[in-house]
C-alpha cells in the first residue's frame, strides 16, 4: 500500500518517494574515493535533511567507498532511515564488473557491508545481478540462510529482466 508520497517495503518499512541513489558518491568509474569527501558527506546529509528516507548502494560502489561514506555521513542513522544495499559483483577496475554470486561471495560482501554500514541487520539487500554461473537456488538459498539469521530482513533482486 502506498499514497502519493510515501511506499511500503514489505508492510513495516515505509519510505518516502524520494530516495539517494549512493553510487556516485565514489570516484570516477564508480572507483575509489569521490574528488571531495566532504563533499560528499555533504550531499549524503542533504539527502536526509531534504526528507529523503531510503538511501540505495552496494559493496561495488567504490568498492565499499559508498557504504563507508554513508555510515561517516549518517551514523548513529535517524530512526526511519531505510539503507537498502546490494551484493554479488565483484570489482577489478574504474567501470568494471564482474557478476559473482557465489554463496562464499555473497557471504563475504554481506558481513563486510554489515561492518562497514555499522549495522545489525541490513533491511532491503539485493542480488545485484543474477550469476548465470551458479544456481539461483544456491544464491537465494544463502540469501535466505542471513535472513532466518537475522542479517537480512528483506531480499530483493535489482535489474531483472
Amino acid at each position: 500500500m502506498h499514497d502519493n508520497k510515501t511506499w511500503m517495503i514489505g508492510n513495516d518499512l515505509k519510505v518516502n518517494r524520494y530516495g539517494y541513489g549512493a553510487m556516485r558518491i565514489t570516484g570516477k568509474g564508480i572507483w575509489g574515493q569521490p574528488q571531495n569527501e566532504a563533499e560528499a558527506i555533504q550531499v549524503l546529509k542533504k539527502a536526509i535533511e531534504s526528507g529523503v528516507n531510503f538511501i540505495d548502494t552496494a559493496d561495488s560502489y567504490g568498492p565499499y567507498v559508498s557504504e563507508k561514506l554513508i555510515a561517516k555521513a549518517l551514523y548513529p542513522y535517524p530512526p526511519d532511515l531505510v539503507i537498502a544495499t546490494k551484493g554479488g559483483f565483484e570489482r577489478t577496475g574504474p567501470d568494471k564488473w564482474v557478476i559473482n554470486a557465489r554463496p562464499e561471495h555473497l557471504k563475504e560482501a554481506l558481513e563486510g557491508s554489515l561492518k562497514r554500514l555499522k549495522l545489525d541487520r541490513i533491511d532491503t539487500y539485493q542480488l545485484h545481478r543474477i550469476d548465470p554461473k551458479v544456481p539461483f537456488d544456491e544464491t537465494i538459498g544463502f540469501l535466505k540462510q542471513a535472513h532466518g539469521k537475522g542479517q537480512i530482513k528483506y531480499i530483493g533482486l535489482s535489474e531483472v529482466d
